[in-house]
């Protein structure tokens, strides 16, 4: 290569270098203020969305006041139940998507209680931090809680939900904490999908695997080893930081959203076992 060649490539790089950090920069700085967007992408429902479901399932729909807005909620009861579960979802749809599966707690005799985060469905706001999510949920569970003072309340946290329900579960002490398909934080999680993306840039870490090893309360995790989103080896590590009673149920072959015949039955069981059986 003549030196000609080679001095103008060099100027060419010289060039091209700061545009690149430039675009690299500019790429982190929209993840960062965008990153709601695409953690917590919720979808609205009307403020005159009218829920439905079959005739003889009793239902209210209850609002919850928080700093600035409020969430929209629905409990479901049965007329002797077990006891309630308390019910924090994942990060896509809304209260209408989530309630497709309640005969299944219906059928197993517990009320549920489930509501949706900021901004999702007909709850008003918006996510602004981690602290922010963590108040609304313990607010979510002071509106319900003291109802059932006299039965068993569990909660069940489902992907993006199981960080903020094992810091519930942490601070109240239920019968039972339910974690399906959960991860150790986000913030890992992130950096594995995102690996060129810097960890500090991540606002909502949901370090379920700091906090594990203070909760309490027996703990169920539920994952699928076949799930390509949240890896079944973060159920493995989780249950390896836990220092109170826990179990890791295994789905084999089933993915991130699958329901099937193996989870259903083993869920119900166990839910059933924590109620008295």
């Amino acid at each position: 290569m003549s030196p000609r060649i080679l001095r103008a490539g060099l100027i060419t790089l010289k060039l091209l270098l700061p545009l690149a950090a430039l675009g690299y920069a500019g790429t982190l700085a929209l993840m960062y203020g965008t990153q709601e967007r695409l953690i917590f992408p919720g979808t609205p429902l009307a403020a005159d969305y009218h829920f439905e479901f079959d005739r003889d399932q009793r239902f209210e729909e209850l609002r919850v006041p928080v700093p600035g807005a409020t969430l929209d909620a629905l409990h479901f009861m049965q007329d002797k139940p077990r006891g309630l579960v308390f019910f924090v979802h994942g990060n896509a749809g809304n209260l209408a998507t989530w309630t497709t599966g309640i005969d299944f707690y219906r059928r197993i005799n517990y009320d549920l209680f489930i509501f949706d985060y900021r901004g999702y469905g007909k709850s008003t706001g918006h996510i602004e931090s981690e602290d922010q999510l963590v108040a609304d949920v313990r607010a979510a569970w002071d509106s319900i809680a003291p109802r059932y003072h006299d039965l068993p309340i569990i909660i069940q946290g489902r992907s993006l939900g199981t960080g903020l329900a094992a810091r519930l579960a942490r601070d109240v002490d239920p019968r039972l904490l339910v974690l399906v398909s959960p991860y150790t934080s986000l913030a890992a999680l992130g950096k594995r999908q995102y690996p060129l993306v810097p960890a500090w840039l991540n606002r909502y870490p949901m370090r379920t695997d700091a906090l594990i090893g203070d909760i309490q309360c027996p703990i169920l995790l539920v994952h699928g080893t076949a799930d390509s989103l949240i890896p079944f080896t973060e159920s493995e590590h989780l249950k390896g930081l836990a220092r109170s009673p826990i179990e890791l149920l295994a789905i084999a072959g089933a993915g991130h959203t699958d329901r099937s015949s193996a989870y259903l039955d083993g869920l119900a069981a166990r839910l059933i076992a924590a109620g008295g059986g």
